[in-house]
């Protein structure tokens, strides 16, 4: 059994580690707001952009001129997945959750026998997923000395992966994110950015609007599309800010709850030990006492 010493140490201990996690929460909580206002925001843009895109798709005549990054290369055999995840822990499952995911799709790939190649965005996700997979990973990108994300960092990872599509490296490219809905609940997402995947839009007006286009709907795709792919990462890293700090703000409230109650648990021990060490010494006070 600890002596009163070992016990008042500890107690003290837990307490100092628990003014931490209350300070990390109070501090996380602060980012969220930010962060959360800056995801919603993105939002609309990210996704009337991809409407327009779609829009201008359908205007096209001759689909196989198409621009490669719009359709593809026709082939489905070389998988590129960037696993975005934070460069910092102590957010609960919020880096696992994108891995696990990511895993999945992994598993699925490789069974179907087709190629895989991964970037990693994002230290904690290569920690993961370099025991398993490190002969995947074709490039490791983190942003650790950058405080807040910029759209000229999402435009950097955007030209990576446009320059080794225009190298013929992969055929399909898909990003792994967490999606932002609330403090407790972030969605780990998989978003296929190259071919773009055709969904249905949202219909503006019951009336169909035809739309003259200045230049040919061609050129306009070929200035979009890549500035496309640098949006959509952009929309996956504010996501993924807001998701970290929400993450990290439960972990953290649930950490300084634990630490309480170990506080509790120990104090009671103390206490009980402290009146058994009375107890021990008045006895032997009084056997004594008796003695003589």
């Amino acid at each position: 059994m600890p002596s009163l010493d070992d016990l008042k140490k500890r107690i003290k201990s837990v307490k100092s580690t628990q003014k931490i996690t209350k300070a990390m929460k109070m501090v996380a909580a602060a980012k969220l707001r930010k962060a959360q206002e800056s995801a919603e925001k993105g939002r609309p843009y990210s996704e009337k952009m991809q409407n327009i895109i779609l829009n201008l798709t359908r205007s096209i005549n001759d689909i196989n001129n198409a621009p490669r990054l719009l359709v593809g290369t026709g082939k489905d055999e070389t998988h590129l997945c960037v696993v975005m995840t934070a460069d910092r822990g102590l957010c609960g499952g919020f880096n696992s959750n994108i891995c696990k995911l990511a895993k999945n799709y992994f598993k699925k790939i490789l069974s179907e026998n087709k190629k895989l190649k991964i970037i990693t965005v994002g230290s904690k996700g290569l920690d993961q997923l370099k025991r398993e997979y490190s002969e995947y990973i074709i490039n490791k990108i983190n942003f650790k000395e950058i405080k807040k994300i910029s759209f000229k960092e999402a435009n950097l990872v955007g030209k990576n992966i446009i320059d080794l599509f225009e190298k013929n490296e992969f055929d399909k490219c898909t990003l792994f994110f967490n999606n932002f809905k609330n403090v407790i609940t972030q969605i780990p997402q998989a978003q296929q950015i190259i071919p773009i995947e055709k969904v249905e839009l949202k219909k503006e007006s019951s009336e169909n609007i035809s739309y003259e286009f200045e230049p040919e709907e061609e050129e306009i795709l070929e200035d979009l599309l890549p500035k496309n792919i640098s949006t959509q990462v952009f929309k996956a890293f504010l996501e993924n800010a807001a998701s970290e700090q929400g993450s990290r703000m439960t972990a953290m409230d649930n950490a300084t709850r634990n630490a309480g109650d170990l506080v509790d648990k120990l104090t009671i021990n103390y206490n009980r030990s402290r009146q058994a060490s009375i107890t021990k010494e008045l006895i032997e006070i009084i056997s004594g006492a008796e003695s003589l």
